[in-house]
């Protein structure tokens, strides 16, 4: 377990940091929406590149992987008709959605992968299902549904294809499918750049936090608290159920698949959210409450599967 509290100690301690720096208003007003724009059309492409150009492609035809798919659709369903019911609006809902199924695969996974499950590439098929199939769709649909997003049959299909984060993934899936090697005086460069992506985005959630109230406060309350329950509760048990019930996983793939999917809401959905400007405070309180639950929901999990 010291891997895990590692990987939340690093985390936190990089939000920390954020804060201090919203308090001292040392990068001034406009710090937090340079450091997303930063972090969305610059680092995190260029950090989804590196990694799927080294991505296995096989991975994504697997058993564990379609659990985590089924469960992912179980709890993202779960809030969109919620959010239907309660005619919150489409952004709203599918930020809400995403903060309730989109696992932090990257930056906690990856540890968690390593220290607790003893293999970093069960991560490798989250990271490209969430990229090549729950991000385009999540985005297209935010995007469409702003005010004057009205596009042509035409443009609203190539929509997935104008974003920079799909962009990118596609390009890094198309060098691994060839199986070619990017020369190191062009990827060096990119190297570098994704190094800013997940620090750029925590540093960003961080600022984000100076004078906001505590989460699961306010008008977005029910929003915030559903789909934290849903991460942090729901998809694990959603993700045990249909494992163990209906494909009969047991021993070590039913842990992994458990621990994998009770991993809290993505960073990067904040960096979404602040870029289309829609559900900013419900992703940030439900982000930040995701990851304060994982520790203990990760113990749990260990402690009856492991």
């Amino acid at each position: 377990m010291t891997g895990v509290l590692e990987g939340f100690g690093v985390i936190a301690s990089i939000i920390a940091v954020g804060y201090l720096i919203g308090r001292s208003g040392l990068l001034g007003e406009h710090g937090q929406p340079v450091l997303t724009r930063l972090s969305f059309h610059v680092a995190s492409p260029a950090l989804l590149f590196t990694t799927m150009t080294k991505a296995d492609l096989s991975a994504m035809v697997s058993l564990p992987l379609l659990v985590t798919a089924l469960s992912t659709l179980v709890v993202a369903g779960t809030f969109v008709a919620v959010g239907a019911v309660r005619g919150w609006s489409v952004g709203r809902t599918t930020i809400g959605a995403l903060c309730s199924c989109y696992v932090n695969a990257g930056n906690l996974g990856i540890p968690i992968a390593v220290y607790v499950l003893g293999d970093a590439t069960l991560i490798a098929p989250i990271l490209l299902f969430q990229q090549l199939v729950v991000s385009p769709v999540a985005l297209t649909v935010i995007k469409t549904s702003r005010p004057g997003e009205r596009d042509s049959l035409a443009r609203l299909l190539t929509t997935p294809f104008r974003n920079p984060i799909v962009l990118a993934s596609l390009a890094g899936v198309v060098v691994s499918v060839l199986g070619r090697r990017v020369p190191g005086p062009v990827l060096e460069p990119v190297t570098l750049i994704a190094g800013i992506a997940v620090p750029g985005v925590l540093l960003a959630f961080g600022i984000s936090l100076r004078g906001s109230e505590m989460p699961g406060r306010g008008t977005d309350r029910g929003a915030v608290l559903l789909s934290v329950a849903l991460k942090s509760f729901a998809q694990p048990l959603t993700a045990w159920a249909i494992a163990a019930g209906v494909f009969g996983l047991e021993g070590a793939p039913l842990f992994a698949v458990v621990v994998t999917s009770g991993l809290p809401a993505a960073q990067n959905l904040f960096t979404y959210a602040s870029h289309y400007g829609t559900g900013v405070r419900l992703a940030r309180e439900s982000i930040l409450l995701s990851t304060v639950l994982a520790a203990p929901v990760t113990v749990t999990t260990a402690a009856l599967l492991g």
